[in-house]
């Protein structure tokens, strides 16, 4: 018996990690389910609070990160099973708020109207070809404004002294306000100037080995009263508690290991504060050098732009 409660436990373990992804977490929930009303009642107190626990996690994950109603309904149905399966007080208490905010929530989405923009506050549509269209004119793209930019400040005279022409005070500030709108518009000029390298490529996962040798500390009552009272891993959004294992990122951020292991598999990156750990493709790790180095040549070139716009204030 203690064997195959131990085989559910891994099987609650997994359906907890798919319970995180979109495209399975409906799955998940309905396994979670299964096994639930199938071994619940005649479970170990253990195996109880693991299936708590995984109940609460569907709650969390819910709260945090889905709102359609699909996901809703499924958390809605293993929250009132759950509810009546459990003994404790304070567990049936904690699912009855889960069941409540789960029912405003479907509750909000059913009374949403079909259609929250009235017509009298509707856009107005613009002439092409003659004719009014019903949607607004959308807005230009940012290579043909940042060409008639740089058109228009291509076009703009030599600079000349007042004395010589009159005028030229008047091209002088002209000068000064194209380059005033260049240097606002510049997070988008300078790449489309500079744009000569391949797109970034999508981020490989962490290296096993730098993974393997991050820190794991045990979370102990002296942890805990160093941190916040709503300390909490920002991956599952779960509260920190007693005996917790979390594993350290080299930013000094901490996570639960079966949280943080398929999220760097995933993302390899920091969830707070995207710090990257080192990775086994050499190609990525030289096109970040790469990159490194373009980044240098676009601040040299907002300087540049910069110190122009100054010349002619």
């Amino acid at each position: 018996m203690e064997r195959k409660e131990d085989e559910i436990k891994q099987q609650l373990q997994e359906l907890q990690r798919q319970l995180g992804k979109k495209q399975s977490f409906e799955e998940a929930v309905s396994s979670i389910r299964s096994l639930l009303l199938q071994y619940y009642p005649s479970a170990s107190p253990s195996l109880q609070k693991s299936f708590y626990s995984v109940v609460c996690r569907a709650a969390t994950i819910l709260k945090t990160r889905y709102t359609a109603p699909g996901f809703w309904h499924a958390g809605l149905q293993l929250f009132f099973d759950t509810e009546r399966l459990v003994s404790e007080s304070s567990e049936r208490k904690k699912l009855q708020d889960c069941i409540a905010q789960a029912q405003d929530h479907l509750s909000e989405i059913e009374n949403q109207p079909e259609n929250s923009t009235s017509t009298e506050n509707r856009p107005r549509g613009f002439l092409f070809e003659g004719h009014l269209t019903v949607d607004p004119e959308p807005p230009q793209p940012d290579w043909l404004v940042m060409s008639n930019l740089l058109s228009a400040a291509a076009t703009l005279p030599a600079g000349q002294s007042s004395e010589e022409n009159p005028a030229s005070s008047n091209s002088s500030e002209a000068a000064a306000n194209l380059l005033r709108e260049l240097a606002d518009r510049l997070d988008d000029i300078v790449p489309m100037i500079l744009d000569d390298a391949p797109a970034a490529p999508r981020v490989p996962p962490a290296s096993k080995e730098v993974v393997a040798k991050l820190p794991v500390t045990t979370v102990t009552d002296e942890f805990l009263a160093k941190l916040d009272a709503d300390a909490e891993c920002a991956i599952c959004k779960e509260n920190l508690v007693l005996n917790d294992k979390m594993q350290e990122l080299p930013c000094k951020h901490m996570f639960h290991p079966p949280c943080l292991k398929p999220w760097l598999d995933e993302h390899n990156s920091c969830p707070i504060c995207r710090h990257e750990l080192q990775t086994d493709d050499h190609n990525y790790e030289s096109w970040k050098e790469r990159e490194r180095e373009a980044e240098e040549e676009r601040k040299g070139a907002a300087n540049a732009v910069r110190e122009g716009e100054y010349m002619y204030v």
